[in-house]
Parts: C-alpha cells; sequence; structure tokens
C-alpha cells in the first residue's frame, strides 16, 4: 500500500499536480478537518482498508462524498456492493450474471447446504485471500462444519459464508475508464495452476498471493498468452466485465474475477471497485500488456473522475 502511494504521487506530480499522502483512520472528524484545510482539487483514493478490516474501506466513499470532494474510483454504493461479497452475489444475480451459489456460515451450520459440494468457506468483507487456506475447501458436510468452526474462531462466524467452489481455471479481467466512452477492457490474465500436489485446491489463496517462499506463490504464474480456441471465452468474459463495470456503477478502475468451469462457463467470483495499481500488481501488468504506462493508466484514471488528465 506504501509503495503504491508513492508511485502514485510521483505519476501525479508528472502530470502536474502536487499530491499530498494522507492516512485515512476511523477519526473522521480530524480527517474532515485536514481535507477542509487543504480543499483539494481531487482525491486519489487508494485506500484498501482502514486499520486492517476491509469492511470500513467504505469510510473513505462516505466521507468523500459527504464533503462534496471529487475522488478516484468507486463511489459508496458501488463499494459497498463489492466491498461484501454477499452483497456483490445478490447485485449480481439480480443482474443475470453467474455466479456461484452461496449461503451463510451460520445458515450451514443450521442447514445442509442447498447446492452440491464442493464448498469454499470465504470473509464476506476481506479481500487479498485473507484467511483463506486448502482447509477452507470442504467435500463433505463434517469437513464443511471443521472449516467453519475453525475460522470461526479467529473471525466470527457473522463474517463467514461459503460458496460453490468452481474446480477450474481462473481469470482476472482489469477495467479501465474511458472518458467519454465505454470502458476499455484490458487484456485478460489467466492464473496457471500448477505442480499442485494431488488432491491440493486448485485457487489462489493467501499464502499463493502473498508468501513468496511458498510452493503456491510459485505455482500460479500469472499469463496472457491463450491459444485461439479460447477466443471465444475471452470475449465472453470481457464482455461479462462490462456488464459489472455497468450493473455496479463503476468508474476509474476495477477488476472482475472469474472461475471457468469444466464445461466452459464463467463465474463471476469477485468484483474489486479498488484493485491495487503499483507496478508489481495485476492491474499495472494488464495496461502494461496492453502498452500503457503507470503514468498513462493514473492519468486515465483521474481523467474519468474529473474529465481531464491535468491541473
Amino acid at each position: 500500500m506504501l509503495h503504491e502511494a508513492s508511485v502514485v504521487a510521483a505519476t501525479l506530480a508528472e502530470l502536474g499536480w502536487d499530491p499530498l499522502e494522507l492516512d485515512l483512520t476511523p477519526d473522521l472528524d480530524r480527517a474532515a478537518r485536514e481535507l477542509g484545510e487543504l480543499a483539494p482539487a481531487f482525491v486519489f483514493n487508494l485506500v484498501e482498508s482502514v486499520e486492517g478490516r476491509g469492511r470500513y474501506i467504505v469510510l473513505a466513499q462516505a466521507l468523500l462524498e459527504s464533503l462534496g470532494i471529487p475522488f478516484t474510483g468507486a463511489g459508496l454504493e458501488a463499494m459497498v456492493h463489492s466491498t461484501s461479497k454477499p452483497a456483490t452475489k445478490r447485485l449480481l444475480a439480480l443482474g443475470g450474471v453467474a455466479t456461484p451459489a452461496w449461503m451463510t456460515a451460520e445458515a450451514a451450520l443450521r442447514d445442509r447446504p442447498g447446492f452440491p459440494p464442493p464448498w469454499i468457506v470465504k470473509n464476506a468483507w476481506e479481500h487479498a485471500s485473507i484467511g483463506l487456506d486448502d482447509a477452507s475447501v470442504a467435500s463433505d458436510l463434517d469437513a464443511l462444519r471443521r472449516a467453519i468452526v475453525r475460522r470461526a474462531a479467529a473471525e466470527g462466524i457473522a463474517n463467514l459464508f461459503l460458496e460453490g467452489f468452481v474446480d477450474g481455471r481462473e481469470f482476472n479481467l482489469s477495467v479501465l475508464g474511458r472518458r467519454g466512452a465505454e470502458p476499455e477492457v484490458l487484456p485478460p490474465a489467466e492464473i496457471r495452476f500448477v505442480g499442485f500436489r494431488d488432491g491440493a485446491p486448485r485457487m489462489v489463496g493467501y499464502r499463493a498471493k502473498w508468501d513468496e517462499a511458498s510452493p503456491e506463490y510459485g505455482n500460479t504464474p500469472r499469463t496472457f498468452d491463450f491459444p485461439p480456441e479460447d477466443a471465444a471465452l475471452l470475449e465472453e468474459l470481457a464482455s461479462r466485465a462490462r456488464r459489472c463495470w455497468s450493473l455496479f456503477g463503476l468508474r476509474g478502475h476495477a477488476r472482475v474475477d472469474f472461475r471457468v468451469d469444466g464445461h466452459g462457463a464463467p463465474w463471476v467470483l469477485e468484483v474489486n471497485a479498488n484493485p491495487c495499481i503499483s507496478p508489481d500488481a495485476g492491474f499495472a501488468a494488464a495496461a502494461a500488456r496492453a502498452g500503457l504506462s503507470i503514468r498513462d493508466t493514473v492519468g486515465r484514471i483521474v481523467a474519468d473522475t474529473l474529465g481531464k488528465e491535468h491541473p
């Protein structure tokens, strides 16, 4: 996060702005006073959590909208719908976009899930695969109960839900706003699962994302290269990513995560309305594949907010 902020600040300076980095804490009165004194032309919103809690990410949009300060990225309503995974799934279902079946963890402990295994237990609010490991995937009711009880002890059962685990391919579709036009879907990325031990769930868990010394980290490479027979699938993924952009009312930039099952059917897992754009992140990799520099990307995000790239 700190690296991302410094890169974006340096890029904004290159574009002619005079950026100042501010941290957001739960003390919103203090933040409002600081912003009032600064009277910024806009805020480039990079808030991914507040005090380490993903559900607090919406404080940034709530504060900025209440103050009438323009800011990059999704507005409050879109951020609430995309931060809460159950809310995401409800909106996707209303919009006719396929997403795996789900239910709350509390309901699953009371009643047998109404959809077949395997199941995966997730945190409803936290992103970045926090808490997600092999034991989060269950193929029978006993394993499911153990997974829920284990994670509930650390995360609270009210914060957990389960969904049908789609055993298949994983894709990330990054979307970049384009002032006055339809957003641009950047080149699709697939996360490959190579060298996984027999029986291990093929997914991007916490270790695959963050533990560089783990086998999972090295065995989940990203690729932008696809055979011709994937062309129709990739176009369908792009179409659904654009649908999510419209359905959620997104702006600036976003990322839509998919799983594709063994029959070639795509399922939306998450809509990330404020993905990381640091140079080592997936969004920047997709932008680079499209021939866009970090300067191009930041400029486009600002333009989609203010209608102009430069002061």
